[in-house]
C-alpha cells in the first residue's frame, strides 16, 4: 500500500490469498482459524473516492489484525452523480484498546476527510430494526430556530446562543427556552413559507427511501419543533416525529413551548421508549445527530453516528459520518441489507491480495498507455 499510495492511485480492487498456509496480509492461517470464535469488528473507510495513501494510512492502524479486505467501487459514474468509494476490513481476535483504535481512526478521518468506524461484529449490528434522527443540521442543513429568529429580527443573538448550546456549552434546556422567548411577537404565517425553503441533507431521501424498502421503522427526535418535523415526516415518509410544539396564539408566537422540552435526555427516553413498543432492545437501533444534545441517545443506541458533527460529539459518539452526506450509511455494515439494494454504487466481492491490487494497478497503466497509443 505504500508503494501505491506515492504514485496516488485510485483503488480499483483490494482483498487476499493464502500462500503456503499463511495470509498475504500478515496473519498466520492456523492462527486465524483458531481465533474463528472469538469478537470480531468491521473497520470501514468511507470517501466520496478512496485512494491508496487512504489504506495506507488505515491499515498502518490495523495492520496486525487484518484477516480480510473486501469491495470494488463501481468506476463507471453513477445515475444520481454521488461517487461512493467504500472498503471494509475484518478483524478476529482481541484487540489491544479497542478505544485507542478508534481514537487513531478519528485523528485519520479529520487528517484525510475519509470517514473510518471501528464497530463490534456482533449480532445487534445485523438485526437494527429502528433508526432515530436529529432534524436540524442533520435531516436538514438548516436551524430552524435561526431562521425563525431571522423572520423576528434577532437573527444573530438567537444563531449565537444555539451555536454554543451546540457545542455543548450551555444547558440545552435554559438556552432553548431563552431562545424562543426571543421570537415573541413572531408571525405564524412564516412557519409554511420557512418549512418551504429548508434543504434536506445530502443523502438523506435516498437513506430513508432504503430504510423503508427494507421494514425498518424511522423517527425524528428533535429539539427543534413539531410544525417543520411534521413537513419533513410528510415529505420524507417517517413513521413518527416527536419535538418541541411551538405556542402560537391568535396567529402570533407566544415564546413559550407547551408540554416536555425535548433536550438530550428526552431524546434517549424516547429512543428506548420507541424501541420497547416494537419489542426490541436499543442495541437494536441507530441514532444520528449533529449536537451535543443528541449524545445521550447517541450513547444509549446500538450505534451512534455523529454526523457532520460538532468536536465534542465526533469524540464523544460510537461512529462520525463527514465525508458524505446520510446515504454513507447504507455502505457501513451495520445495514448489512441495505448495501445489496442500492445499485451502481458498491459491488462486494469476496476477497483479493494485495497483490491483486497492485496487479490492478499495473493493468490499469498498461491500458491506459495503449488508449493513448
Amino acid at each position: 500500500m505504500q508503494v501505491l499510495s506515492v504514485h496516488s492511485l485510485q483503488i480499483l480492487d483490494v482483498g487476499q490469498a493464502v500462500i503456503h498456509n499463511q495470509l498475504t496480509l500478515g496473519a498466520e492461517y492456523d492462527q486465524w482459524v483458531s481465533e474463528g470464535g472469538r469478537t470480531r469488528y468491521i473497520v470501514t473507510a468511507l470517501a466520496p473516492e478512496l485512494t491508496a495513501e487512504h489504506l495506507q494510512a488505515v491499515t498502518n492502524i490495523v495492520s496486525s489484525q487484518v484477516t480480510r479486505l473486501s469491495g470494488r467501487p463501481e468506476r463507471n459514474g453513477h445515475q444520481d452523480g454521488l461517487k461512493r468509494s467504500c472498503v471494509q476490513f475484518g478483524l478476529s481476535g482481541q484487540m489491544l484498546d479497542a478505544q485507542a483504535m478508534r481514537a487513531a481512526c478519528l485523528r485519520l478521518s479529520a487528517e484525510l476527510n475519509i470517514d473510518v468506524a471501528v464497530q463490534e461484529d456482533n449480532a445487534y449490528r445485523r438485526n437494527r430494526r429502528l433508526v432515530c434522527f436529529d432534524m436540524d443540521s442533520t435531516l436538514i442543513e438548516q436551524e430552524v430556530i435561526d431562521e425563525l429568529a431571522k423572520e423576528a429580527g434577532v437573527g444573530d443573538k438567537v444563531a449565537e446562543i444555539t451555536e454554543r448550546a451546540m457545542q455543548g456549552e450551555l444547558d440545552f434546556q435554559q438556552s432553548f427556552r431563552a431562545r424562543v422567548a426571543l421570537l415573541k411577537g413572531l408571525d405564524a404565517t412564516v412557519l409554511p413559507q420557512i418549512a418551504e425553503r429548508l434543504t434536506v441533507t445530502e443523502g438523506a431521501e435516498r437513506l430513508i427511501s432504503t430504510l423503508k424498502s427494507l421494514g425498518y421503522k424511522t423517527a425524528i427526535l428533535s429539539g427543534g419543533f413539531q410544525y417543520f418535523a411534521e413537513y419533513l415526516q410528510e415529505k420524507l415518509g417517517i413513521d413518527e416525529v416527536h419535538a418541541n410544539i411551538l405556542d402560537v396564539e391568535n396567529g402570533v408566537v407566544t415564546g413559550e413551548v407547551k408540554d416536555h422540552i425535548v433536550d438530550g435526555a428526552r431524546k434517549a427516553y424516547l429512543l428506548t421508549e420507541l424501541a420497547g413498543k416494537m419489542g426490541i432492545s436499543p442495541e437494536q437501533a441507530i441514532a444520528v445527530g449533529d449536537g451535543a444534545n443528541d449524545l445521550p441517545m447517541l450513547s444509549i443506541a446500538g450505534l451512534g453516528v455523529a454526523f457532520r458533527a460538532k468536536p465534542v460529539v465526533r469524540q464523544n459518539a460510537n461512529q462520525a459520518i463527514s465525508s458524505v452526506g446520510l446515504d454513507g450509511m447504507i455502505f457501513w455494515g451495520t445495514l448489512e441489507a441495505m448495501r445489496y439494494s442500492v445499485q451502481n454504487i458498491f459491488d462486494i466481492s469476496v476477497a483479493y491480495s494485495y497483490l491483486t491490487a497492485i496487479m490492478l494497478a499495473i493493468l490499469y497503466f498498461a491500458l491506459k498507455a495503449m488508449s493513448t497509443q
